[in-house]
């Protein structure tokens, strides 16, 4: 099942512009998990983002001013 949903996947790298905004988003919520920061920081209004830790990525939303869907799967 992975290897089907990856064909519609956009993969991007963690660049040092972005590792410098997880850092600074990291900073800012409070949290240390840089994929949870990196997923909120590249989500844009009205996404949504589905996640088996829903109460990591709440706090990142919020402190990135992100308006995104949270859905616990």
């Amino acid at each position: 099942m992975l290897s089907r949903a990856l064909v519609s996947l956009e993969v991007l790298l963690l660049e040092d512009e972005m590792g410098r905004r997880v850092g600074v988003l990291l900073g800012q919520a409070g949290t240390k998990d840089v994929i949870d920061a990196a997923v909120v920081l590249l989500a844009v209004d009205n996404d949504r983002i589905l996640t088996s830790d829903p109460d990591d990525l709440r706090p990142l939303a919020a402190a990135a001013g992100t308006h995104v869907e949270i859905i616990a799967v």
